[in-house]
């Protein structure tokens, strides 16, 4: 709810300039350039538990400052900026402790399922809330969605709180310096590769929340109900990769279905670009979505599996630095190339700059297939 209101916001501050929402994804993937791998350092020294507390609590705050300033129509855009640094910061910290949470809650057979269950769940709330958050601009105005996002806090609060500390949640004791996970990862006979790929598809692709008001606005000619339609097309595929991934983790090799999700993702999005209907579009939304879960649970999975227990916090860090910090770096580049050619073409070169690197990963690196 938040994303498509602070997005449309910024568009209506600023003109409808999409080099502004460029700007504020800037300043976000700046923070998480900072921070993350550092943030992964702090996340393998101290209790996961106690810092997800902490940074929920922060975040909570920055959404109940968006809905006053809002409110009292002191809000400018270098506000917005300087929100989304500190939030980056703060996330930086907080999505590598939220994912190396997971292996202490779960057994290790169960992990793909695990992680793919977590992505259902954060996709499950793109779904609804987008539509819901399109609905109360309409109605009610920008800062109500602001409000209900720093109130949603709570239950995660209450979550957090409801687990029970034990010896499996305790930091293992590690002095090993950021740049160790570099390494590990380095030469790993997977992994340099599959980041690659996952990476090209975070900066070439320009992100939803980029991309879905631009083309609402200048390509399909809709307002923010159907804005809101959009994202949950979008998120409803995001629970179908999931549940894909879920049922397919015993069957399945995690490398094949990297694949699966860039080809599907790429191609998918070539043919939202040349799409000019609304309901054509909000189809392809749904695959979109759903290649893109596919690409990045399986990175994820194959992070997780193939480092140890006290990197997985650095780990995870280079995992929120690409997811968090690449993507929102893209955007910004994206955003002036919107403005010089167009959103259809912008998303035609990217997709296809991805497909290309896919197939040179595919052809080239067996080990990637059989992983």
């Amino acid at each position: 709810m938040q994303i498509v209101a602070l997005n449309l916001l910024v568009l209506e501050i600023s003109g409808g300039s999409a080099f502004a929402l460029g700007t504020v994804s800037l300043a976000q993937a700046c923070a998480f350039l900072a921070f993350a791998l550092p943030g992964g350092a702090v996340v393998d020294r101290i209790d996961k538990r106690s810092l997800l507390l902490i940074t929920q609590c922060f975040s909570a705050t920055l959404a109940g400052l968006l809905g006053l300033l809002t409110v009292m129509g002191q809000l400018r855009l270098w506000m917005i900026v300087g929100m989304a640094l500190l939030n980056g910061a703060v996330l930086s910290i907080d999505q590598p402790a939220r994912a190396a949470l997971l292996p202490s809650l779960v057994p290790v057979r169960d992990m793909t399922n695990a992680i793919s269950l977590q992505a259902m769940t954060f996709n499950a709330a793109s779904l609804i809330g987008p539509a819901l958050g399109g609905l109360m601009i309409a109605r009610i105005g920008y800062a109500a969605d602001f409000f209900l996002n720093c109130a949603s806090f709570a239950g995660v609060l209450v979550a957090l709180i409801l687990i029970t500390p034990s010896a499996r949640l305790r930091p293992p004791s590690t002095s090993a310096p950021v740049y160790t996970a570099l390494l590990i990862v380095r030469h790993d006979a997977v992994l340099p590769s599959v980041l690659s790929g996952y990476v090209a598809m975070l900066f070439l692709g320009p992100s939803l929340a980029l991309l879905l008001p631009v083309y609402a606005t200048e390509v399909l000619h809709v307002g923010s109900e159907r804005l809101g339609v959009l994202f949950s097309s979008a998120g409803a595929g995001s629970v179908l990769g999931a549940l894909l991934t879920a049922s397919l983790d015993r069957g399945c090799q995690c490398g094949r279905l990297y694949f699966i999700g860039l080809f599907v993702w790429s191609g998918t999005l070539i043919a939202f670009a040349i799409s000019r209907t609304f309901w054509l579009s909000t189809a392809l939304l749904l695959l979109v979505g759903a290649g893109q879960t596919l690409a990045a649970t399986s990175t994820v999975s194959l992070l997780q599996s193939r480092v140890p227990q006290d990197m997985r916090g650095r780990v995870m860090g280079m995992n929120t630095w690409a997811l968090m910090g690449i993507r929102p770096l893209g955007d910004f580049p994206a955003g002036g190339l919107m403005t010089m050619i167009g959103a259809p073409g912008t998303v035609l070169l990217g997709a296809g700059l991805v497909a290309s690197i896919a197939t040179i990963i595919l052809t080239t690196q067996p080990a990637v297939r059989s992983g």
